[in-house]
């Protein structure tokens, strides 16, 4: 019997994880399909008791359900239940369990050009939903110093203050953290500035950050933003959103099929839909 898999979301149309995930699942010859269905918010608990009802194997969770999913789920894992948001659901035996893959993905993307976060000092850009996860999975990585850069900095206090784990951190105002880029070895943009339409934007000014800082960017259409592309003309390693997106897809998988799948045939993938080349 076919199982199902399914993203939940709204826009949806954009994503690109059915294509990723069909493709893995012809790969591996799993007798699977992943469908996109676009969920309001007023239809998300009979969205789920829906899936639930006809014994949906896993979905994943977009925005802006990633919060509201939680208490529709029987479990949630501790660091999703930590971060505050759900973006890979398994069905375990009947029963909902919620799982956040989107920081742990963030980080194996990040190792591949930063061995570890231990001792390094860092700042996030933005205290949504993506600077959360990244900066809870982050925070357990022993940094030096992990500082938050938002417009409000009331958001950025809350972030730090939920976080469990012991860290040094700073709220900072995006015209403090001008002044402070050159202190700080890694730089994690995670807000949609840089998206189209307005591709021409980037949130912060990068006349003083260091050729020796890695600039990352968790946008991965376009493949190179503003940001990364004035950060590279500064001498600065970058990385692209294309390693986040693909590793968290790549965990969720692995929730669901007990099988780590190959991450650099998912990156062709994408990359391919994208009409692109990594940057």
């Amino acid at each position: 019997m076919k199982k199902l898999f399914a993203v939940l979301g709204d826009p949806i149309g954009h994503s690109m994880s059915p294509i990723m995930h069909n493709d893995l699942f012809s790969y591996y010859q799993i007798d699977a399909h992943y469908l996109p269905f676009q969920v309001k918010g007023e239809n998300l608990r009979d969205a789920v008791k829906g899936l639930k009802a006809i014994g949906v194997a896993g979905f994943n969770v977009t925005v802006p359900h990633k919060s509201e999913i939680i208490p529709l789920l029987d479990e949630v894992d501790e660091l999703a239940a930590s971060i505050g948001a759900v973006n890979t659901v398994v069905n375990e035996g009947g029963k909902l369990i919620g799982y956040n893959t989107d920081g742990p993905g963030f980080l194996k993307g990040l190792h591949e050009h930063v061995p570890s976060a231990a001792g390094q000092k860092i700042l996030v850009i933005g205290a949504g939903g993506a600077a959360r996860a990244i900066y809870f999975t982050l925070a357990r990585e022993n940094p030096l110093a992990i500082d938050i850069a938002n417009r409000t900095l009331e958001t950025a206090l809350k972030l730090i203050g939920d976080c469990p784990y012991t860290n040094f951190s700073r709220a900072l105002s995006l015209a403090e953290a001008n002044q402070k880029l050159a202190e700080y070895d890694l730089i994690i943009q995670t807000t949609t500035i840089g998206m189209s339409p307005k591709i021409a934007d980037q949130p912060l000014d990068l006349g003083n950050l260091s050729h020796e800082s890695m600039v990352c960017d968790i946008i991965y259409n376009p493949l190179e933003t503003q940001f990364l592309r004035e950060a590279s003309i500064k001498g600065a390693k970058i990385q692209n959103g294309i390693d986040m997106f693909v590793y968290q897809g790549a965990l969720a998988f692995e929730r669901w099929t007990g099988i780590f799948p190959d991450v650099e045939r998912m990156r062709e993938n994408v990359l391919q839909q994208l009409g692109g080349k990594i940057c």
